[in-house]
């Protein structure tokens, strides 16, 4: 028997592998692929927040020296430049999912992650101790928990008896990676039906082909006849496409699932939520769900925090999720050629040079602007914890460098040994710090310099010393489990 077995090896289920294996939760990843080989390179990259997420577990080189940072963000027509926004990652970063998913193996490779390929899940019994996984091959294994992370298809969340209500397709696009006779025109083009495009690969003979359909396409997996046809609607021609490497059809159906929890199976990822590509919030928007869900479910399997905890999961995923799915849904009407949206999309680029409407839609692509609703007070409470250079005994550091192990920090910048939360000293790190510059957060802007903040594994503020409603020692308790004795701060704070 383990702790948790994690159906689905993309991103998702490797971050969320990752992040139980720091919490020291013993997980295994279940994944039907045969090979670490990807047929295509995928998605393209991702934005800021995760570049910080990744940053926030010492492993954001590992991709910054692969790939290409760049302002990424696009609205409509419009290309959203966030390079003087607070974050020490203002860009997105260029990286296929065929080399993001490698770095992410090594990581948890050398976590001690166990991966079995060649896994496929046709279905589960849950019971009041645990869950029985049942694999196609005849065999069973059981586990205390049970994460899908196996995509918008997912059999987890389908076994599960989760409703997945939303928004039918109607559109589709084809993807492929092909060789081609006649070079084609190099950019994209759009027109009434949507976008199309050629990139030439590294390899310099490969081409990445991306249409959409005049129609929509069926619910079947494409042939190369489809691409042709469809090539040759735009064009006038197919350009010789030939020799495939990767070809598929996806649409702009968008869903959510109802719930993210079901006993003691959980969602993430694409198994949670399905949207068209357009804006690149796939790989990052499950990666977030992840580090949400990974060191709360190692508390509950701990037995440090209640079950009762997971119910934050969905209450600040859920929300977060559908605000991507709106911002994929508009962009997906703004990609039509007709007259009338071209003329939508000159209205936008008017707007989007102004300062609050730039920065309210570049934080919002790029998921710097997530709030997760922890009550009334200081504007640091539930958003990201900015990543400050400061100063600590033990010389200078950087806040996201004290997250690398995924335990909460308590950082306080009035003075030393001012607060005693040493009753949570197994779980919670303290840290006295000293920070002389300005506080300022994307949309915001600045904020007042809190004296004290406890940041959670995933780098979301839990509680601001005279900028919280509750006291820092209901917050410790509610968030990382009863102390031996309470917390106390010093004369006056909260």
């Amino acid at each position: 028997m383990t702790d948790v077995i994690v159906v689905g090896g993309g991103p998702t289920g490797m971050m969320l592998a990752g992040e139980l294996a720091l919490a020291g939760v013993d997980v295994t990843v279940g994944e039907r692929r045969t090979t670490s080989e990807l047929a295509g390179s995928r998605a393209g990259g991702f934005h800021s927040r995760t570049i910080e997420i990744l940053d926030q577990r010492g492993i954001a080189e590992r991709f910054l020296a692969e790939g290409q940072t760049a302002q990424t963000a696009r609205f409509g027509t419009s290309v959203v430049d966030i390079s003087d926004f607070p974050t020490r990652h203002p860009y997105g970063l260029a990286l296929w999912q065929s080399r993001i998913e490698p770095i992410l193996a090594d990581w948890i490779e050398q976590l001690g992650v166990r991966v079995e390929r060649g896994r496929e899940v046709t279905g589960f019994v849950q019971d009041g101790g645990g869950v029985d996984v049942a694999f196609r091959d005849g065999g069973t294994k059981r586990a205390s928990w049970l994460i899908g992370a196996d995509g918008g298809r997912s059999v987890i969340r389908k076994a599960a008896g989760i409703e997945f209500p939303g928004w039918e397709a109607t559109r589709s696009n084809l993807i492929a990676e092909v060789e081609v006779t006649q070079e084609p025109p190099p950019g994209f083009r759009q027109d009434e039906s949507g976008i199309h495009a050629f990139h030439l690969m590294p390899d310099g003979r490969t081409y990445r082909v991306v249409t959409t359909e005049r129609q929509l396409g069926p619910a079947t997996e494409p042939t190369m006849t489809d691409l042709s046809n469809a090539l040759a609607s735009v064009y006038g021609t197919d350009f010789g496409v030939h020799n495939p490497t990767w070809l598929s059809r996806f649409t702009d159906a968008t869903r959510q699932a109802a719930a993210y929890r079901n006993g003691r199976v959980l969602l993430a990822g694409d198994a949670a939520h399905i949207h068209y590509p357009a804006g690149g919030q796939g790989i990052g928007l499950g990666i977030q769900d992840a580090v949400n869900l990974g060191w709360k479910l190692a508390q509950v399997l701990k037995g440090v925090s209640p079950p009762s905890l997971l119910d934050t999961y969905q209450a600040e995923r859920h929300p977060a999720g559908a605000r991507a799915l709106r911002l994929s849904m508009a962009q997906t009407a703004l990609q039509r050629g007709d007259p009338r949206t071209a003329a939508l999309n000159d209205i936008l680029g008017d707007l989007l040079l102004t300062a609050p409407a730039r920065t309210q839609i570049g934080a919002l692509i790029h998921g710097l602007d997530v709030a997760y609703d922890l009550g009334g007070g200081h504007p640091l409470l539930g958003r990201r914890m900015p990543d400050l250079d400061i100063v600590t005994s033990a010389g200078s550091t950087r806040v996201y460098a004290l997250l690398y192990e995924a335990r909460p920090v308590l950082i306080d910048f009035a003075g030393p040994r001012r607060i005693d939360a040493s009753s949570w000293a197994d779980r919670v790190r303290a840290v006295d710090a000293e920070f002389r510059g300005v506080w300022e957060l994307p949309v915001l802007g600045e904020v007042a310099p809190p004296t004290a903040v406890l940041v959670r594994p995933d780098g979301h503020v839990a509680w601001v010393e005279d900028g919280a409603e509750e006291p820092l020692g209901d917050a410790l308790r509610n968030w990382f489990g009863p102390g031996t004795r309470p917390a106390r701060s010093a004369p006056g704070g909260g």
